[in-house]
């Protein structure tokens, strides 16, 4: 079986290949260093000739205002070329994620969807980690909302389980997420407490962190899209369990300690100055 992923070097893509290739599968790995480019239509047909399946995962966020035109045109691509079976991550409670996962659903492919909680791997991986390790502090929009911070090893998991299971989980939508709630201030303390680092998590209103964003250097455009994503996602609505790691693996989720004391025998929050 051969299954493109795309984002095959990003936090999601990496593992899913990783977890496929264990498994025996032939990977396909789609990202600009391999010719692949989600805004380059001409790049698609050769990526998907000849493959059985792809995992789907849109760069920036997949509510993004062009994600739905992108998603729905790579799929119908990808059935065209043979492609049936594909896997979208999307993400659960997020409004904005609907219209791409509709046109998925009306590309005439053997789709699922995977809805994923907050990844772990967000506070080990991408912007949000470096002021942990520069300056100690966690600043971020989440006020005193929990959400069940899901391990991406297990999204991995639960992939390739669809994708080797034939048309089992064909047309559902399938939520996951970790075993408890935290509080994002619950959850920097637990990594502060492993580390034996004095962490701390400042939360701020939505707009100050556009602000923030904006000393990051984002766009205007694409931090106002982000301060609009995080005032809906954070409003209590993913304060709850999903259940569907457990029907599809047969198993529970990574508890979000397994993953805190492992990035602190890798070294993932060890102090550095900013760059």
């Amino acid at each position: 079986m051969t299954v493109v992923v795309t984002g095959a070097s990003g936090r999601s893509g990496r593992r899913v290949a990783e977890v496929a290739r264990a498994a025996g599968l032939t990977v396909r790995a789609a990202s600009r260093a391999t010719g692949f480019d989600w805004g380059d239509r001409t790049t698609w047909a050769g990526t998907l000739r000849g493959a059985d399946a792809a995992y789907l995962v849109y760069p920036s966020d997949i509510g993004a205002p062009d994600a739905a035109e992108a998603v729905g045109a790579l799929a119908r691509e990808a059935v065209g070329l043979g492609v049936r079976r594909l896997v979208l991550l999307s993400a659960r409670g997020q409004d904005q994620a609907r219209p791409a996962e509709e046109a998925l659903a009306g590309s005439g492919a053997r789709w699922t969807v995977v809805r994923a909680a907050w990844f772990a791997q967000n506070f080990s991986e991408g912007p949000l980690v470096e002021g942990l390790r520069a300056y100690g502090e966690l600043v971020f929009p989440a006020g005193e909302v929990a959400e069940p911070f899901v391990d991406l090893r297990d999204v991995a998991d639960v992939v390739l389980a669809v994708l080797t299971s034939g048309d089992r989980y064909a047309g559902r939508v399938l939520e996951v997420s970790g075993p408890r709630l935290l509080t994002f201030g619950a959850a920097v303390a637990e990594i502060a407490t492993e580390t034996g680092r004095a962490l701390t998590y400042r939360a701020v209103s939505p707009k100050e962190y556009g602000a923030v964003l904006a000393g990051f250097g984002i766009p205007q455009e694409e931090a106002a899209f982000l301060v609009e994503l995080f005032a809906s996602l954070l409003d209590g609505r993913n304060a709850r369990l999903s259940d569907g790691l457990d029907r599809v693996l047969g198993r529970g989720p990574r508890d979000f300690r397994e993953f805190v004391r492992e990035g602190v025998r890798a070294g993932t929050w060890r102090e550095r100055p900013a760059a």
